[in-house]
């Protein structure tokens, strides 16, 4: 017996997914250094640029977190259903997860979340049998840590600013006219200043999943409680959590102002905002407009592991020297636009292929590795029958 599927989970899923795009744009087109200097040719890009840093970046893969700590949750109830234990599951998930980052991060892009997930999946474990209350009591308190660690106002020197400048000028030479192999050498040997410290990445890496570890957490106490298996009885929390939106909105646009606290409203604001959206994209979700549109986002949330990586590709190609090396030329506002239209692709190719199959091709290799099984499937442990007299 398989745990309930909640179709709201697979439509918000798909839902980040059009957020992480356009906030990754930003990214595949100027570099993950270089699109902090950005140099807006027209009022059209400016406020292109503005809209995505203030109303998407950092917002959208808080979303999908929520959904991987939640989906989590539903895997564990699965197989526990089926009369297994479910720790070497997640470990062989998480392993899955770490490899596919790997590979996707050294021979494709450099921006890859799934090393990150596989990663962190590994720490959510002993959270695993923890009630709700607990669960929503160390997001809260580890938000309200991570969040206060960003207060401070830290300048780059003039020289610092300079070594930053000269490495992002050669990436985007390397970036826009390298071939593939030129591409793959500079993204995975040469180091961006100030990342040569070893004692900086080990401290990077423990901190990074400290960040979105409230998240996590939040989606698993959503999973507990089973939030939005009943979306009507539960319509109130989300008019209320729809007010996060503009409150998120005005904190992240309070963090382009740089002082103590920008990383505060930043950092907050992210997560605020990201609730907001969740919340608002609940409200929507079962309206008789919204209808006729929902199954699209579930269709691209169930094969968001493909979609994700397909993105890749198809943008790298789209900026990349070995393709049509478009890095850097097209100004944010027309890489908003290509979002766009690489998601409705998604949307419509997603939609035709689950006409024929039931899961995209990682998630089905990602499903027979995790449940160690050809078919994808878990054993249902056989109960031996007691005789009498035993």
């Amino acid at each position: 017996m398989e745990s309930k599927r909640v179709s709201f989970i697979d439509g918000l899923r798909g839902f980040s997914l059009l957020g992480i795009l356009l906030a990754n744009l930003l990214i595949f087109q100027y570099g993950m250094f270089g699109k902090e200097y950005i140099n807006s040719s027209s009022l059209l890009d400016e406020g292109a640029l503005k809209f995505v840093k203030i109303a998407v970046e950092g917002s959208a893969m808080p979303i999908f977190t929520v959904v991987f700590g939640y989906s989590l949750i539903k895997l564990v109830e699965s197989i526990r259903k089926k009369g297994r234990k479910s720790r070497w599951s997640i470990v062989r998930r998480s392993i899955g997860l770490i490899v596919l980052g790997l590979l996707h991060a050294t021979y494709l892009w450099e921006g890859d979340i799934l090393l990150f997930y596989g990663g962190i999946m590994l720490l959510l474990i002993p959270f695993i049998n923890r009630k709700p209350k607990t669960l929503f009591i160390w997001a809260f308190v580890l938000f309200l840590l991570t969040t206060a660690i960003g207060y401070g106002h830290v300048e780059e020197t003039e020289k610092e600013q300079q070594e930053m400048m000269q490495y992002v000028e050669k990436s985007n030479v390397i970036m826009a006219n390298g071939s593939y192999d030129e591409i793959y050498d500079f993204r995975n040997n040469v180091m961006p200043p100030g990342f040569e410290d070893p004692i900086l990445i080990i401290m990077l890496l423990f901190f990074a999943p400290l960040m979105y570890a409230p998240m996590f957490l939040f989606g698993m106490g959503l999973a507990k409680i089973r939030a939005f298996e009943d979306m009507d009885k539960e319509r109130k929390w989300y008019v209320i959590g729809s007010f996060f939106v503009p409150i998120g909105l005005i904190f992240k646009a309070l963090s382009q102002i740089e002082n103590d606290w920008s990383s505060i409203f930043l950092l907050g604001g992210s997560i605020i905002l990201s609730i907001g959206y969740i919340s608002f994209f609940a409200l929507i979700y079962r309206t008789e407009i919204f209808t006729r549109v929902r199954k699209i986002f579930e269709n691209v949330g169930k094969l968001s592991l493909s979609n994700y990586i397909l993105q890749t590709i198809i943008c790298t190609l789209v900026f990349y020297g070995y393709g049509l090396g478009f890095y850097g030329q097209l100004g944010v506002a027309t890489g908003v636009l290509i979002g766009l239209v690489v998601y409705s692709l998604q949307c419509f190719a997603s939609t035709l292929y689950l006409k024929k199959l039931k899961r995209g091709p990682l998630e089905v290799i990602l499903r027979m590795w995790t449940n160690f099984s050809l078919s994808g499937k878990t054993k249902v442990k056989e109960v031996k029958p007691i005789h009498a007299g035993e």
